[in-house]
């Protein structure tokens, strides 16, 4: 491995990109490029002064750190959501695109596969897939999220230079998968905790919890799926703490007796006892029905 050398990093990820088909991912990595490059362009950053690493859905450039800190962020800050608004504008509504960013500094180097490696710029990546920075491009009206490190805050943000709006920085603590970390998101911070929209469940009846009453029945203790027919009648499912096992009849609760309940006798259908008479359409077992 090459020996650490500093850099400053910028980090632009799309949001759902593999929400997309191919064709559509293909065009919005051009998109992405064409973005960055001409931000790059507008900060008088030449490509000499540049190495970029692809990583799909995302792009790192690694940027030569006699480039002003400051020029390279004014230039994200506004020329960035400037450029992406031209693009979306040409394109369809299956390919238009939001991003979000991150700026930071540090040291990484170049592993035996030639593939950058760092703390520093681990640190950077998790603040890029962090949710909280996912919440804030979901909250906002335009199309960029925008967070730098501690290092950059404190480096250069703070120090209120022209074009960098220091008061719109507003500090925050990402949850990562490395611990929290903290940074300087551009706007808003989400409300702790926010996550995305729950997917609603498909139609139809759904229970959490609790003791389903069916017009009378009632439904006690583990059930499994009642599917493909219908049950008629009073049905009780559950153990202990159900209802008195005479009370299983169509007819209703019957009172309650001391002793066991007398044998049934006879041979016809009507005296065949409780245990044999089943509503129609029901199976053996509680719980499934027969198929219509």
């Amino acid at each position: 491995m090459n020996d650490p050398v500093n850099r400053t990093m910028l980090l632009v990820d799309i949001e759902r990109f593999s929400d997309r088909d191919d064709v559509e991912q293909a065009f919005l990595r051009r998109m992405l490029y064409d973005v960055v490059d001409r931000t790059m362009e507008r900060a008088g950053i030449d490509e000499t002064l540049r190495l970029r690493a692809d990583q799909g859905d995302s792009v790192m450039e690694f940027i030569d750190p006699n480039v002003s800190v400051p020029q390279l962020l004014r230039s994200v800050v506004s020329e960035l959501p400037a450029q992406l608004r031209a693009v979306n504008r040409m394109a369809s509504s299956a390919a238009q695109m939001r991003l979000r960013a991150v700026v930071a500094t540090g040291f990484i180097a170049l592993d035996e596969r030639g593939i950058w490696v760092g703390s520093d710029l681990n640190h950077a990546c998790r603040l890029l897939d962090a949710d909280l920075l996912r919440a804030a491009l979901r909250e906002r009206p335009g199309d960029v999220a925008l967070c730098v490190s501690q290092s950059v805050y404190a480096g250069i943000v703070r120090h209120d230079h022209p074009g960098i709006p220091a008061e719109e920085f507003h500090e925050a603590i990402l949850a990562t998968k490395n611990g929290p970390l903290p940074a300087w998101l551009l706007g808003p911070v989400p409300a702790p905790g926010q996550a995305a929209p729950a997917a609603q469940p498909p139609a139809g009846v759904h229970f959490t919890g609790g003791a389903p009453v069916f017009g009378g029945s009632f439904v006690m203790g583990d059930q499994h799926g009642v599917s493909g027919g219908r049950v008629v009648g009073d049905v009780v499912m559950g153990g202990a703490g159900g209802l008195p096992r005479s009370a299983r009849t169509s007819g209703g609760p019957a009172p309650e007796q001391d002793g066991p309940a007398p044998e049934q006798t006879g041979t016809g259908p009507d005296t065949a006892g409780p245990r044999a008479r089943r509503s129609p359409g029901a199976s053996g077992d509680a719980g499934e029905g027969a198929p219509r």
